[in-house]
């Protein structure tokens, strides 16, 4: 409460309200309301015909904005499996063991079998090792242009030889 009467009075607004013959300097008069302020800049931004925002195809596109786009992909597409895997391990009749039978009864070839599990394992991978990036860059490391490369490029690298390694069990 007292809190709250300091700073109104700082303001000059109680003092103007309770001693109305008193200076208030601070109080300045708006000149337009909000609301007519945003009809003034849309006006002058639809005169002058310009887009909205600017579009993604005006910046070039660069490894780190590349890397951020996917590691967001790679963490809703990850969200997203584990729910649809999850609701059908409720909605489906059976068993998750006659499903694996099911697929090995499919006799799929083992170039096809081994390219499935790389694409389970790519996003996985990929979101663990960006992410082990990200918590460097929250210690205050890498944050120079050299270094977001070069920590991109071994994310990469690193991503690709787990992915495969993963795949080849």
């Amino acid at each position: 409460m007292v809190v709250c009467l300091l700073r109104l009075a700082s303001r000059g607004t109680f003092c103007a309200r309770l001693c109305p013959r008193l200076p208030t300097q601070n109080v300045v008069p708006m000149a337009t309301t909000a609301k007519e302020e945003m009809a003034r800049f849309w006006e002058k931004n639809t005169q002058s015909k310009r887009p909205l925002s600017p579009h993604v195809t005006i910046y070039r596109w660069s490894l780190p904005m590349m890397m951020s786009i996917s590691h967001r992909g790679t963490g809703i597409a990850m969200s997203l499996g584990v729910s649809l895997f999850g609701l059908s391990a409720l909605v489906l009749p059976g068993h998750f063991a006659d499903y694996i039978e099911l697929i090995k009864s499919l006799h799929l070839s083992p170039a096809l079998i081994f390219s499935a599990k790389f694409a389970l394992a790519f996003p996985l991978t990929y979101h663990t090792w960006n992410g082990i990036r990200h918590l460097a860059w929250d210690m205050g490391k890498g944050f120079k242009i050299p270094q977001v490369y070069q920590s991109g490029v071994l994310v990469l690298i690193l991503t690709v030889l787990s992915s495969v390694g993963i795949a080849a069990m």
